[in-house]
């Protein structure tokens, strides 16, 4: 007989379900987390917040300094290129716009669309009538009188006096 119990292989045990062992190890990885998270909340939570003074004198401020920009823009003389002019006016405007209107996608419009949403803005303004704001840039010889250039700068600064 006890050469049949040494002829015999040893036992195998079945090994312990890999669900218990990592769930187990998950139970705790997860309550060492909770706290962590609890405490990212609360800081997130805690963080400064701008005081309303700010949030209310803000479209003055960008009105003010978009004005400024506009002044400093070197208009064209009367036979010079009007192109680059015209560039930095039209940017000037979408960039406005991207902080007036962030909602409208307004980097996305060009020609008539862009020129009608400036109109549907301030209709004053009577910038539908400048198609030589966005296609004078293109040009390759765009001119304009002084009269025409003038007359554009007021229509800017009256669209930008409207919207604070």
């Amino acid at each position: 007989m006890s050469s049949a119990l040494e002829s015999m292989h040893p036992l195998i045990y079945p090994a312990e379900p890999l669900v218990t062992t990592a769930g187990v190890s998950l139970w705790w990885l997860l309550l060492a987390v909770c706290p962590l998270l609890l405490l990212v909340f609360w800081l997130w939570h805690k963080r400064p917040q701008l005081p309303p003074s700010t949030l209310i004198a803000e479209p003055a401020n960008q009105l003010a300094a978009a004005l400024q920009q506009l002044e400093q823009l070197p208009k064209p003389a009367a036979g010079e290129q009007a192109g680059p002019w015209l560039q930095q006016l039209n940017l000037l405007l979408k960039r406005f716009c991207a902080v007036r209107y962030p909602e409208v996608a307004t980097h996305r419009l060009g020609g008539r669309e862009w020129l009608a949403f400036l109109d549907s803005r301030c209709p004053a303004a009577g910038l539908t009538r400048w198609m030589v704001l966005v296609q004078g840039s293109y040009l390759p010889d765009c001119r304009l009188s002084d009269t025409a250039v003038e007359d554009l700068h007021h229509a800017v600064t009256v669209w930008m006096r409207a919207h604070v």
